[in-house]
């Protein structure tokens, strides 16, 4: 099936006339398309850059139901943030959307959520660990930065720095990117100093580590839905660990002024809702009006879950011959981000999807 659309395009807010056939889209008219909409806005398909399509899930079925739950909210593009089973073959599913993938996070015993990821014996073990994921991904590896240690009662890095280094340099070489689960400080300098790629959370970090961030390139994804809705209750269920408690609550109360700072130093913020676990999925909206609560214009914010998160991932946005995924509104986000709650069609591969 062909179609036709007619309506402003964005970033660029250019009126066009355009055409999906054999699922991408053309600026040249096909012969015998059908009309779908005219004079709405047309905005690449969502991007959800930490997402856990599998978390939660017993097999490959319910995990592809989660990613259906985002698909019908208007992400269109996953960068899976690790998951405890392989979930390639969802990649194959016309009807979900396309996924990249993370592996599974590497931690050691004790020092994560139990089951989610793969506990290495020893720290020595990482660079290997770390060769097998960025062979087994989609040129990404998740590393579990920080977590509490109950030995000292509070958030403590999982690696030696020197053996973080190892590991992303392993990465790199191999042609993939380093991304890392932080909330505190501890353990930033020793992430930085690696040669990471992205941050996920980075709740704690500082201005002159938010400057190096913007020198250095390095991608801050700072999960605003974990964040904000379920701090203060994991701060309520650490009774045992007072300080660890505290701690969560201090840096539940910063996080708007992170993003703000963030912004401020020059780094590059995406929007991912951690959905799987604590988040349900399908929340992005939420995530984008987070954004542009805490400091993004609207624009900006709808960027971060649209074209500047497709640029960074190496996905297309609405450019001729690109992949038909779109979403097709009838407000202007720009002016409303809840336009995004009610679009008239997605698009995926071409095909209606609602």
């Amino acid at each position: 099936m062909a179609y036709r659309l007619s309506g402003v395009v964005l970033p660029s807010g250019a009126h066009h006339d355009l055409w999906i056939s054999d699922g991408r889209i053309g600026f040249e008219p096909v012969e015998g398309a059908e009309t779908l909409a005219e004079d709405v806005f047309l905005v690449p398909g969502l991007v959800d850059a930490h997402c856990h399509p599998g978390i939660g899930a017993e097999n490959l079925e319910e995990a592809a139901a989660q990613a259906l739950t985002d698909r019908r909210a208007g992400t269109l593009l996953i960068r899976d943030c690790g998951v405890p089973f392989d979930t390639s073959p969802l990649q194959q599913r016309e009807d979900l959307p396309r996924i990249i993938r993370c592996g599974r996070h590497l931690a050691l015993p004790k020092r994560y959520v139990p089951g989610l990821g793969i506990d290495l014996d020893s720290p020595d073990q990482l660079p290997e660990a770390v060769a097998e994921q960025a062979a087994d991904g989609d040129g990404w590896v998740k590393l579990v930065g920080d977590w509490i240690d109950r030995s000292v009662g509070d958030l403590a890095p999982l690696w030696p720095d020197d053996v973080l280094a190892e590991a992303v340099k392993v990465a790199h070489d191999a042609g993939a990117k380093v991304t890392a689960h932080v909330f505190g400080a501890a353990a930033l300098p020793g992430l930085l100093a690696a040669g990471i790629d992205c941050l996920e959370h980075g709740t704690e970090l500082s201005g002159e580590q938010l400057s190096e961030m913007a020198r250095r390139g390095i991608a801050l994804v700072p999960t605003l839905v974990n964040i904000t809705e379920n701090f203060p209750g994991i701060a309520d269920a650490a009774g045992k660990y007072p300080v660890y408690a505290a701690h969560m609550r201090e840096l539940h109360r910063r996080v708007d002024g992170l993003v703000q700072a963030a912004l401020d130093a020059g780094v590059a913020v995406y929007a991912g809702t951690d959905a799987g676990g604590m988040v349900d999925h399908g929340r992005i909206v939420d995530e984008i009006e987070l954004l542009h609560r805490a400091g993004m214009s609207r624009t900006e914010a709808l960027g971060a879950a649209c074209w500047a998160a497709r640029d960074w991932l190496g996905h297309p946005s609405i450019t001729d011959g690109a992949p038909a995924d779109l979403l097709v509104l009838t407000g202007d986000p720009r002016e409303d981000l809840t336009a995004l709650r009610h679009p008239s069609h997605i698009i995926l591969r071409g095909t209606v999807t609602s």
